[in-house]
């Protein structure tokens, strides 16, 4: 799977995608590290890559629905989570190959313990 990692992550977050066989773009290093998030939709969308973030603005489905990306991954995590909790809890994501697999069109919630699934509605 190829990926669009969104400032609000670790940087680490590419190397652990990588680690598990994902291709990942961050967008610091595309000029994007400061964009609106429209902004880093449209590169998403315009490259086929899925987004991952920890912007809850990207859960709205009616601003990013879902059908328009080859996938959302928002993780949600508190405030001042430290790097470590963000990589734990995308590790435990990135072990559901279920889930990855079916990712094209839908967004994904990921939480301590759980995966929420949305479903493309078009």
């Amino acid at each position: 799977m190829r990926f669009l990692i969104d400032a609000d992550l670790p940087r680490s977050t590419g190397e652990m995608l990588h680690r598990y066989g994902h291709d990942a773009v961050d967008v610091r290093d595309i000029g994007l590290g400061s964009a609106a998030d429209r902004d880093i939709a449209r590169y998403a969308q315009a490259q086929f890559l899925c987004v991952l973030t920890g912007d809850f603005d990207f859960a709205d489905i009616r601003a990013y629905p879902p059908a328009t990306f080859h996938g959302l991954v928002v993780l949600n995590v508190p405030p001042h989570a430290t790097a470590f909790f963000i990589l734990s809890l995308l590790e435990e994501f990135l072990k559901q190959a279920q889930v990855l697999d079916h990712l094209a069109g839908k967004l994904a919630i990921v939480e301590p313990g759980r995966v929420r699934i949305r479903p493309s509605s078009a």
